[in-house]
Formats: C-alpha cells, sequence, structure tokens
C-alpha cells in the first residue's frame, strides 16, 4: 500500500516537472518586440541620413541675401505672393526669384526655410564660417569664388547688359564703341565692375555702388551715364524706372566679352559640403533655362517696384 501511494506521488511529480519544463520553453517566444525592432532601425536611419548633411541637423536650411536686389530677392512688408518672413526682424518678408528656388529646393527635400538678411559682401565669409548653410543671391559663380566656396547650379543663365536713361546721348548705341568716353558704374565686388566697365574704350569709371538700388539711383539721378549690371536686374530696373533703356549688345561683335562663370549664377556653399551640394543639385540640375526664364519672369511681374 505504502508503494503504491508513492508510486503515484513520485508520478504527480513528474507531471508537474514536465509542465514547468513545457512552460519554460516556450517563454523565449515573445515576437513582437523583436518585429518592432526593423522599425526603430528605420527611424534610425533616417536620422542618420539627415545629420549627414551639415547644418541641416535641425531640418532648417538657412540662406543669406540682400533682400534688396531685385528681381533676385527684395523685402516686402507683408506675406503676399509668398514671401517669407526675414528671421530676426518685425513685419518684413522676403521674396524674389532666389526666394522662388530656395522655397523649391526645400520642399523637394522636406526642409523648412529661414532667410538672412545681409549686406553683399557679408555673404562669402559669411557661408564659409557657417553662420547660414548657402547663398542664394544672384552671385556669379567666377574663378574666384570658386577658390573659397563651392557652387551648387547655376540656377540661372544672366547675359551681361548697360542700362541708360532715354534723354541720355548713348540711348541709341549699338555696341561698346558708342559708350566710349560716358561715366558709368555699377555695383560693388561684382564682375560688372571689376571686370566689364573696364571693356568699355575710354570710360569713365566712378566709384563703385554699395548695391543694385544705389547703382541704379545713381543712373536715375545723372551721376553716371549708364551701368553695366546682368540683365534680369537689367530687366527688373526697366520695369521699375519708365525712363530706363536697356543696351544688349548680344549678338554683336562688339559685345562684354564674359566667361561662362561670370554669367552663370550659382548658390554658394561652405567648401566640402558636398552632402549638401548634391541635394540642392537634385532640384535645380532638373530646371531647364525656359524654366529659369519663366520663373524670372514670374518674379519681375511681382516685384514691388513694378506696380
Amino acid at each position: 500500500m505504502t508503494r503504491r501511494i508513492l508510486a503515484m506521488l513520485m508520478a504527480l511529480c513528474m507531471m508537474f516537472a514536465l509542465c514547468a519544463c513545457g512552460a519554460a520553453e516556450e517563454a523565449p517566444a515573445p515576437a513582437p518586440a523583436e518585429e518592432a525592432a526593423p522599425a526603430a532601425e528605420d527611424a534610425g536611419a533616417e536620422e542618420a541620413v539627415e545629420a549627414a548633411i551639415p547644418g541641416l541637423e535641425d531640418g532648417v536650411l538657412t540662406i543669406a541675401m540682400e533682400c534688396g536686389y531685385a528681381p533676385y530677392n527684395w523685402t516686402q512688408s507683408d506675406d503676399s505672393n509668398g514671401a517669407v518672413p526675414i528671421s530676426g526682424t518685425d513685419g518684413e518678408y522676403a521674396n524674389g526669384y532666389d526666394v522662388m528656388i530656395a522655397k523649391m529646393i526645400c520642399e523637394a527635400n522636406g526642409w523648412d526655410l529661414e532667410v538672412i538678411r545681409t549686406d553683399w559682401d557679408s555673404l562669402v565669409p559669411g557661408v564659409q564660417s557657417g553662420l547660414y548653410d548657402a547663398v542664394i543671391a544672384g552671385q556669379s559663380m567666377t574663378e574666384d569664388r570658386s577658390m573659397v566656396v563651392d557652387f551648387a547650379g547655376p540656377y540661372f543663365y544672366a547675359s551681361i547688359v548697360c542700362l541708360t536713361r532715354a534723354d541720355s546721348e548713348f540711348a541709341n548705341a549699338q555696341g561698346l564703341a558708342d559708350l566710349a568716353g560716358g561715366s558709368c558704374t555699377a555695383q560693388s565686388a561684382t564682375i560688372w565692375y571689376d571686370s566689364m566697365l573696364a571693356q568699355i574704350p575710354d570710360a569713365d569709371i566712378q566709384t563703385a555702388a554699395e548695391s543694385a538700388p544705389a547703382m541704379l539711383m545713381a543712373l536715375e539721378t545723372g551721376a553716371v551715364d549708364f551701368v553695366c549690371t546682368d540683365m534680369p536686374t537689367a530687366l527688373g530696373a526697366c520695369a521699375a524706372y519708365d525712363d530706363f533703356v536697356l543696351l544688349d549688345f548680344t549678338g554683336s561683335e562688339d559685345n562684354f566679352e564674359a566667361d561662362e562663370g561670370e554669367i552663370n549664377i550659382g548658390i554658394s556653399l561652405m567648401k566640402g559640403n558636398t552632402a549638401l551640394l548634391d541635394a540642392i543639385n537634385s532640384v535645380v540640375g532638373e530646371m531647364t533655362a525656359d524654366d529659369f526664364n519663366t520663373l524670372m519672369d514670374e518674379a519681375i511681374a511681382i516685384q514691388p517696384l513694378s506696380e
């Protein structure tokens, strides 16, 4: 009897042991946590991609421009026609061709846009020091600039022209020789002033203007006979000043000599930021000259001074 009882007890113990072992073998199963891991890995990969672009860790593309160089860029008092706030100001907004291009770049890459206003001479030093991510400000892709910054683009092709007044003796000029002896100027630190004016025979070159508006005012007030600029600036000026005459010598043998870098307009970046360079080029590189011209026409049509 005692043996039967002991046998039964041993059998029961073995059953409990088998059940316990079965539970232990099934315990490591929770797969949901393992299945969730790839999603976390994907999120981490996306963050790594964003972090791979220096300066864009916050998802904001910070660009600089003068906000006073129509039709490339200007300042206005509201957000009409797609204008964006100027950083650090109260109630001032930037618009123009450069802003339109910047918005396209940001939309394509999922970035927010911040516009900083600064003077022309501070643009390149600022991007060199990392104060902003890029300069979109109607800069020519010159050899000298390309030594200190990298350029994305071009995002426009701008031929070199002159402007004079309708009542000027130079209003019917057909080539550079017809401008001989005239007084002239252009914006400082531009190819217009540094390279083009000297090609005019016996030009009476005056002190460089600090900005494009100052250059145009020198012409309007009669301080100079004509100014040298690029086609978009000239077209914008003619829309603003009805007494200006555009002098375009394209097709003439007596025209300005300019290399490709001087008429190609680019977006300057810190040297070596290839990830940002590629991201910007993925947008502007898909645009044609016709695309550029259509967008520039829109900018000229909405510039405040054309009203």
